[in-house]
């Protein structure tokens, strides 16, 4: 018994050591990648070491406006997001009602709609009302297809909160979206978190929608931008490649990085519920 449990436990850490290659192999890549100055496709250590891909990539042209109009787009969206997820999800939460579950089921249906599918009718609307090449309207569309979800994520954590507190609160006077803002949200410091990191990891690497939505080249983000590495003919400077994906995931990294105090906490609610 011991030694068919042993086995058992070889075979899920083999297994686990398999997915952990996946993962860490193109990660490899790119930071080798990122300094050989005869970067390939193949994993390797690099013959030597330069910093002349990231020297021909840190220009404005290449880096830095598509990196600014990056943060423009998916910051003004996830932002936009989490205040419209959490003014959604809050009724549903705390009022109980026959349309809640019907409402709940229908946005997760939203969720399972590839962008692919409803781009057509989307680019013809955006075209008619003139929102068509410009940054509000793709941070709109950014922030309704991150929404669904997001309410779903939001509503989940704000069930959390008990509904105790915000009884104290209105009766010290107390409105609901003062509850709300003052209460909850501070509560439920783990669930912000988590729908801020999800939303902008999502909209900083979608292609699909700034590739259609936007037409100027100076509007451009990063995950489009990328794009012009792969040369005609299947010319591909790697190194540059690589450098560039380098400096593309530093700001989901920081973002993460601000964020994990919160998400490794709880609910900030210590004794507050008792006596």
């Amino acid at each position: 018994m011991p030694r068919k449990r042993a086995s058992r436990r070889l075979a899920v850490d083999v297994s686990l050591l398999a997915v952990a290659l996946a993962f860490a192999l193109p990660l490899a890549w790119v930071l080798l990648s990122s300094v050989d100055p005869r970067a390939n496709l193949k994993v390797k250590v690099p013959d030597g070491f330069t910093l002349g891909n990231f020297d021909a990539v840190l220009t404005p042209d290449i880096t830095y406006t598509p990196l600014l109009n990056s943060l423009i787009l998916c910051g003004g969206a996830t932002a936009l997001t989490v205040v419209c997820a959490a003014l959604a999800a809050y009724p549903l939460s705390r009022f109980r009602s026959r349309l809640n579950r019907p409402f709940l089921l229908t946005i997760l249906f939203a969720t399972g709609l590839p962008i692919t599918a409803i781009m057509v009718p989307v680019y013809a609307l955006f075209v008619r009302v003139n929102l068509i090449d410009t940054v509000q309207g793709t941070v709109l569309f950014f922030a309704a297809s991150q929404l669904p979800f997001a309410v779903w994520l939001m509503k989940n954590y704000m069930d959390g909160v008990p509904k105790e507190l915000e009884e104290a609160a209105w009766t010290d006077g107390a409105s609901s979206l003062q509850s709300l803002v003052r209460i909850v949200l501070p509560l439920m410091g783990p669930g912000l978190a988590v729908v801020t990191v999800f939303s902008f990891v999502m909209m900083w690497g979608n292609f699909f929608v700034p590739f259609m939505l936007l037409l100027s080249p100076d509007q451009m983000p990063a995950s489009v931008s990328i794009n012009d590495f792969f040369g005609n003919r299947g010319m591909v400077a790697y190194g540059q490649l690589a450098a560039f994906s380098v400096i593309y995931s530093t700001p989901v990294i920081l973002l993460y990085v601000l964020v994990a105090r919160r998400l490794g906490g709880g609910f900030a609610l210590g004794g507050a519920v008792k006596g």
